[in-house]
């Protein structure tokens, strides 16, 4: 298991140039991570060629999580038993992901649509019924009932209205996302979640951006208090800020994004509801409702944005990707 060869892209993607690396385990440039070293034993002990998905953990030179195809196949050549072919395809996946988020928030938009038909304006209509039937009884008793009916299509009215959101298109003004990002943990801070320690990472350099600050603040502030919800009023939340250059939303290139990310220390995601959490009504929470995330995609795709995530026990983050030039947004 030890290097007797790299070629550039494997000094690039191990972080570690042939003349440190050569002689070292490989295992110990990975982390000595599980699936490597179990393809490898494979690869050994059979003679056969096998091929594997992976992900490689942070290191040093590799600030973030990456996904490999990972190949290997015995060989005889120069004293070394293996070749391993190892292909970084992190943005690959990523774009896929972009995709299936937006195709899952279209999705979730026209259910929002159908839901608003169908419950919205039969609700008028049951309202105004109880309201006058309530006008025709004498008995106190009786009339609470009405009181009941009312009070429900009140509330089921509302829960209508979260799912459309706010209306209209965005009215933008030039903000900074970091003033945002503190008068959302000010109100936060005000619901009284003094156990949980916010981090600060910014970048000073990103510009003004012209985006609806209300709609920003809900988006921000949704995501901010799923994070405290998840830490149950004791843990850690990280905001960063930062520039992504040549990052690809859909089917659009930008040349420069802004990248805000919320991430907690708390439990994660559960795995089987992650490829769903952005659908209306989808909660792993009794008293929740499962509109906060969806309502945040739609007012981040009213900029031309999208929201992003990344979970496993221990640490889940939410990436809020939005356009510095916002000529080109959806409005």
């Amino acid at each position: 298991m030890l290097i007797v060869d790299l070629n550039p892209s494997a000094e690039n993607i191990l972080g570690i140039s042939l003349q440190r690396a050569r002689g070292k385990s490989l295992l110990r440039l990975v982390d000595d991570e599980p699936e490597m070293r179990d393809i490898l034993g494979r690869v050994l002990q059979t003679g056969d060629n096998y091929a594997n998905e992976m992900r490689l953990s942070p290191t040093e030179v590799h600030a973030d999580e990456r996904i490999v195809d990972c190949r290997v196949a015995p060989i005889d050549m120069r004293g070394a038993a293996l070749i391993v072919e190892i292909t970084d395809v992190t943005r690959r996946n990523k774009i896929s992901r972009e995709n299936a988020l937006l195709i899952q928030h279209g999705a979730g938009r026209q259910m929002i649509r159908q839901l608003a038909h169908e419950i919205k304006n039969p609700l008028g209509g049951i309202r105004g019924a109880a309201q006058l039937l309530a006008k025709q009884l004498d008995d106190e008793e009786l009339s609470e009932y009405t009181d009941v009916v009312i009070s429900e299509t009140d509330r089921l009215a509302g829960l209508v209205d979260q799912l459309l959101g706010p209306g209209g298109p965005p009215n933008k003004q030039p903000v900074n996302v970091h003033e945002l990002l503190e008068y959302v943990v000010r109100l936060i801070e005000a619901e009284g979640s003094e156990h949980v320690r916010f981090e600060r990472h910014y970048d000073p350099g990103l510009p003004l951006i012209d985006l609806d600050r209300d709609q920003i603040v809900q988006a921000l502030l949704n995501l901010v208090r799923n994070a405290v919800t998840a830490l149950e009023g004791l843990g850690k939340i990280k905001l960063r800020s930062r520039a992504v250059t040549n990052f690809t939303i859909g089917d659009t290139r930008h040349s420069v994004i802004a990248s805000i990310e919320i991430e907690d220390d708390g439990p994660g995601i559960p795995f089987d509801m992650q490829d769903s959490v952005f659908y209306p009504l989808v909660t792993s929470r009794p008293e929740g409702t499962g509109l906060g995330l969806p309502a945040a995609q739609e007012l981040l795709s009213r900029h031309g944005g999208l929201i992003e995530f990344e979970s496993r026990p221990g640490r889940t983050t939410f990436f809020v990707r939005i356009p510095l030039d916002q000529s080109g947004a959806t409005s």
